[in-house]
């Protein structure tokens, strides 16, 4: 396959409510998407970096100039692209995940749909549809995060997952775990906003039965992570710092997770993903897959990868509602409190071109050889 140029457009996707995380307070997305065309036909990747680098090192602007200028330059020097290949071929730049992501998304999407197979099945999903949690973010009092869970469990799904933070922990996780039952999966995610001296605090949080407590330290200091381990009941799951499967693979032999989330954009990759999952299974550590607000476009990839068996605990995989009153594609409809995986070929989804250029924040950048 030969690529034959990138567009990079520029997307302003407004939330149906503001989310609010130990980072900051997103009201809308500025969302980085990837069009490639090639002489066997075109596919689309969404890059899932912030505005700013608040969340992570990368930022949309930052990937735009990578994708431009250092990672598309070895995809038009490449005589025959390959997404298998393009860990090599984007070896000379370091870092950057979460740009390389995006391109690589691309890439297997217009491979998959030139050869007639979906995500899923490239992937090696075994389940047709699959089982959605939800996010939920700091709220104003815990009167509104109590009216927002209630919500969601009325509209089914099947596991809450409340952001915390220093002052916004014990009280609204144990409200929320009256509200919802004692035997209905719950968990909670700090963001890195916690420090070694709270893991007596983050103890407390034992009473409340949660499925695990992912990310409270930061994603640098895996030693705290393993104190914490070792000092509550809670199962402890890291996100941020697990940037690679070299990474991953150690911080579970050093005790540090029992419990992984995975993210494509944060690890490079759908493909690197699944050797994630891969090295999970191996060591009998259950995956979940994170999301970062994705529209469509990655929501369905997100979905086809959470698919595969080590996925066996619900994720991040919200339904296009619980963000965007439209989606970039079709929207995905929960049912039953799961998604169906879609089948069709590439990520199985039509990309609404009419709503990428109506919400555009900038004319789309079109990179040629």
């Amino acid at each position: 396959m030969k690529v034959r140029s990138i567009t990079l457009h520029r997307v302003g996707m407004p939330l149906v409510r503001p989310f609010e995380t130990s980072f900051g307070r997103e009201s809308a997305r500025d969302v980085l998407l990837v069009h490639l065309e090639t002489d066997t036909g075109d596919g689309w990747g969404e890059c899932v970096a912030g505005s700013t680098p608040g969340y992570s090192s990368e930022y949309v602007d930052g990937c735009a100039h990578v994708i431009e200028h250092h990672l598309a330059p070895r995809l038009f020097a490449a005589d025959d692209v390959v997404a298998s290949e393009l860990g090599h071929l984007f070896s000379g730049v370091v870092g950057h995940r979460m740009a390389k992501a995006a391109l690589e998304a691309a890439v297997l999407d217009a491979e998959l749909r030139a050869s007639g197979v979906s995500f899923a099945r490239y992937l090696g999903a075994v389940r047709s549809e699959v089982d959605c949690g939800v996010s939920v973010g700091i709220s104003t009092s815990i009167d509104e995060l109590l009216d927002e869970v209630q919500g969601y469990v009325d509209a089914g799904y099947l596991r809450i997952k409340l952001k915390i933070k220093p002052g916004w922990d014990l009280e609204p996780v144990r409200r929320v775990r009256e509200l919802i039952g004692a035997d209905a999966a719950l968990q909670v995610d700090a963001n890195t906003a916690y420090v070694r001296g709270d893991i007596p605090h983050l103890k407390q949080l034992d009473a409340s039965n949660l499925l695990l407590i992912e990310q409270p330290f930061d994603e640098e200091d895996i030693a705290s992570h393993i104190a914490l381990a070792g000092a509550i009941e809670t199962p402890v799951c890291l996100d941020e710092s697990l940037v690679s499967v070299g990474v991953t693979i150690d911080a579970i032999e050093r005790g540090a997770t029992s419990v992984v989330n995975i993210k494509p954009g944060r690890v490079g990759g759908y493909l690197p993903a699944v050797a994630i999952h891969d090295a999970c299974v191996e060591r009998g550590v259950p995956v979940w897959c994170g999301g970062m607000l994705e529209t469509g476009i990655g929501r369905s990839m997100n979905v086809a990868l959470a698919a595969l068996p080590g996925f066996t605990l619900p994720g991040d995989t919200s339904a296009s509602d619980r963000y965007y009153r439209e989606d970039l594609t079709e929207p995905f409809v929960l049912s039953n409190g799961r998604l169906a995986v879609p089948t069709g070929p590439g990520s199985g989804v039509t990309v609404r071109t009419d709503l990428v250029r109506e919400l555009a924040l900038m004319p789309p950048r079109v990179v040629t050889r």
